[in-house]
């Protein structure tokens, strides 16, 4: 129960002393408690603290009004957007975006409370990346990445992210440490204090959370300790870690039938995603300057999108591996869920990338014009089928004519609002890139 604020009390802003009124009690924390309140005509969620946590947390104030005045990095944050306090109290609080019920915690993805597919999951990594890396880009880190502190919408894999009380300027000192089995070796040794390098090291465990259920670092290890104290976890995740899929050295691997959750996930994903994890718990692990950048890991939460194929008999999510498609002599991997072979859908190669052309898919501006940054809002081409010959096609959304030359030759120009079929083969030039079709 709440203990804080009452239901109906009146709280007011310290910008313009504007009345808020409590109406519901949300939940608590180690900080303080969380309630939904009326702002106007609007309805904020306000975060109060225990009078005991500011005396913890003297910077909070400060910390506070800096987010507030800088803005909120991306509109995926729930950021503080002022101040407000209670006449006769000394605590006090700060107003933020309601969190949509749509939103769910990833702590209850970890509880298996909700299934996202695999394309949710890759969207959430990718904006999970990219929002970090626009709070980078404004000087700030976030300090205690985990799991603890990101929702998703498990339909499409849109994020929100809480708890930006704990981010401050790069480097500066303060009371926010990390949450243990996120911070990064050396914050975890007690060596250095959060930076933006550091929360490189907490987005790569919370996006292997994600995909594989389970912590980089959580292996046999683990389940050899008697007592898990903090100084167990200091030694696992600070002066003694090792990735539970190392190559080179394995005295720390996921134990079947006690740790089979990274058993499992671990070989669905395709090997370009498994690599850069084991950079990221090897290389990354040890030399900060060698984490993972948020950039590739949007780039290769893009990949991932583009790499589902469905299974034909079961419908489930798996995924197109170029490399392990050679190496097996162009045989698929079964799907994980019915053991049957999917089938591979048409796929375009455009510059470097494969995208499969599924009866879902749609292409990008990162897609066919290169240069431009991801823009999921704006497709500029997606698959359909055409209702009197039933063959599918490539729709042009975008404003600027395609051209399609055909494997015989034929050369047919490709305006804004129609289709080209996809045989294999076709050869399509888009303006600033070209892309072409292959079949099976």
């Amino acid at each position: 129960m709440s203990q804080l604020l009452k239901i109906g009390q009146m709280i007011f802003t310290d910008s313009s002393d504007t009345p808020c009124e409590v109406e519901k009690f949300l939940g608590d924390g180690g900080q303080g408690e969380v309630y939904q309140a009326r702002l106007g005509n609007s309805h904020v969620a306000i975060k109060w603290y225990f009078p005991h946590y500011l005396k913890e947390d003297p910077e909070l104030r400060e910390r506070l009004e800096m987010a507030i005045k800088r803005g909120a990095p991306t509109d995926r944050f729930l950021w503080p957007q002022d101040m407000v306090s209670a006449t006769g109290t000394a605590t006090f609080g700060y107003v933020m975006p309601l969190r949509e019920p749509r939103f769910k915690s990833l702590n209850d993805m970890m509880a298996g409370r909700i299934h996202p597919t695999f394309r949710a999951v890759a969207t959430a990594g990718f904006e999970l990346a990219h929002s970090y890396s626009q709070l980078h880009a404004k000087g700030l880190c976030y300090k205690d990445i985990s799991f603890g502190n990101v929702f998703l919408d498990p339909q499409n894999g849109e994020i929100r992210v809480c708890d930006n009380d704990n981010v401050d300027v790069n480097g500066a000192i303060g009371a926010i440490g990390g949450t243990q089995g996120f911070m990064a070796p050396e914050v975890e040794r007690q060596e250095a204090a959060p930076t933006t390098q550091t929360d490189l090291h907490s987005l790569a465990v919370l996006l292997f959370y994600m995909f594989m259920m389970h912590h980089p670092l959580s292996g046999k290890r683990e389940l050899e300790i008697h007592c898990f104290d903090m100084a167990a976890k200091r030694k696992l995740y600070g002066t003694h870690p090792l990735f539970i899929f190392d190559p080179n050295d394995n005295g720390n691997p996921p134990v079947p039938g006690e740790q089979d959750n990274p058993l499992t996930f671990w070989p669905l994903y395709p090997q370009a995603l498994r690599n850069l994890f084991t950079r990221a718990f090897t290389d990354g692990l040890h030399d900060p300057n060698k984490r993972i950048r948020e950039d590739e890991w949007k780039k290769m939460m893009v990949r991932l999108r583009d790499s589902i194929i469905y299974c034909g008999s079961c419908g489930s999510e798996n995924f197109y591996d170029g490399e392990a498609l050679k190496a097996s002599g162009s045989q698929l991997r079964a799907c994980w869920n019915c053991g049957k072979e999917p089938k591979l859908p048409p796929r375009i190669r455009i510059g470097g990338e494969v995208i499969m052309l599924n009866h879902d898919a749609m292409l990008y501006p990162h897609h066919l014009e290169q240069d431009k940054k991801y823009d999921f809002a704006r497709p500029l081409a997606t698959v359909n089928r055409n209702p009197n010959d039933g063959r599918w096609g490539l729709k042009n959304l975008g404003n600027d004519k395609w051209t399609a030359t055909y494997p015989d030759g034929r050369i047919v120009d490709v305006e804004s609002g129609k289709t080209v079929p996809i045989p294999t083969g076709i050869k399509i030039n888009f303006g600033k890139a070209e892309g072409e079709i292959r079949l099976g």
